[in-house]
């Protein structure tokens, strides 16, 4: 977990500077046992804490950043959590889903509006929204983003408000111009396809196995299981079959825009 991983490092930068807990303390104004029960779990390493190491040491801010990475999901469901750090650190994703935009993709009206047509309270649904876009971030907007790939049904694509379908239409077809976005629209014309059994990720690593991850109405799960995700593969092979190209389902999706 990227939490232990900070800790470890904390821990790491004291140990190659061959400083004990007292020094290390000292060249952030810290306590020695403040230091120790950091490092044992005992006490979680704050901003401030982060930053004052970081200016101890120089380091340009790293370790303040891996912070912001680690705190960023706190309101994340704990049954997630795993899965978002296996999306985050994947080389490639493939996504099929049938009935809405993945959650990667949705704008933050469009993303609102799916939150708030469940169960989820009003404070509920801000605070998975925050999760949501920071997500995004992570995965998309990073300086070495992975492939991703989504299959999407048509009906996605006709649910919601028409201001907010309409902006969310748009947004995929900008995305849809990024190098490392595919988007493939399933046309009506398919009829029924292996993608509406319910919506699933597969995520690709460098030098692992590929991990996988269903949804449903309770909560999701993560597929490790080699057999399981290799079920997924082969669904993934079919519904992307019976999806449109690249560049025809973003002709689609502009044109469904000039519909709205």
């Amino acid at each position: 977990m990227l939490a232990d991983f900070l800790i470890a490092e904390l821990r790491a930068a004291r140990a190659t500077r061959k400083m004990n807990q007292d020094e290390f303390g000292k060249l952030a104004n810290y306590s020695g046992s403040h230091v120790s029960a950091v490092e044992t779990g005992g006490r979680p390493p704050t901003e401030d804490y982060v930053a004052a190491i970081d200016e101890g040491l120089q380091t340009g801010g790293i370790y303040s950043r891996l912070l912001a990475k680690v705190t960023a999901y706190d309101d994340a469901p704990v049954w997630l959590r795993p899965w978002l750090e296996y999306e985050r650190d994947a080389v490639s994703l493939r996504s099929c889903h049938p009935l809405v935009v993945p959650g990667l993709l949705q704008t933050e009206a469009y993303a609102r509006a799916v939150m708030a047509s469940g169960l989820l309270g009003a404070e509920e649904v801000e605070k998975r929204l925050g999760v949501r876009l920071e997500r995004q971030r992570a995965v998309l907007d990073q300086d070495d983003p992975p492939l991703t790939t989504f299959v999407i049904g048509m009906a996605a694509l006709r649910t919601g408000d028409p201001k907010v379908l309409r902006e969310q239409l748009e947004h995929l077809a900008r995305l849809s111009e990024r190098p490392r976005v595919l988007i493939h629209v399933v046309p009506e014309t398919a009829g029924f396809w292996a993608g509406q059994q319910g919506p699933f990720v597969i995520s690709s690593f460098k030098g692992g196995d590929d991990v996988a991850f269903l949804d449903d109405h309770l909560q999701g799960r993560v597929i490790t299981e080699s057999s399981m995700v290799a079920a997924l593969q082969r669904s993934w092979d079919v519904v992307r079959a019976v999806a449109l190209p690249r560049d025809l389902s973003r002709d689609l999706i502009l044109k469904l825009v000039n519909e709205l």
